[in-house]
């Protein structure tokens, strides 16, 4: 790179002194990436050609968990009018989230 001729030698000397130690930087990361580019291959190979062994471990498989909470249907009809639709708006709840287990109308009226 050359220098305008009205540059001043401390500034040319300091840009030289850089330049020069960009290059030696340089220099030692090319060294450093081949030595771990030499190595991650080495490694490579290693487990290629002897792949570790994974011990098999004799674990129960996880419970599987049930498809739908339980339901409580504890409710009980107290006589009380004002407290009518709470009881079957209750039952009517259970009965729509346990359909399966009610075959008919008159399993669901029982």
């Amino acid at each position: 790179m050359s220098l305008p001729l009205d540059t001043p030698q401390g500034i040319a000397d300091a840009l030289e002194y850089l330049q020069h130690h960009l290059h030696e930087l340089t220099e030692r990361q090319n060294v450093s990436e081949n030595n771990i580019n030499t190595t991650l291959a080495a490694l490579t190979a290693q487990l290629v050609a002897n792949p570790p062994s994974l011990p098999i471990l004799n674990t129960p498989p996880p419970p599987v968990p049930s498809p739908q909470p339980k339901l409580s249907c504890s409710l009980d009809f107290s006589r009380e009018r004002h407290n009518s639709h709470v009881f079957l708006n209750s039952y009517s709840l259970y009965i729509c989230l346990a359909l399966e287990q009610f075959h008919n109308e008159e399993e669901r009226i029982l």
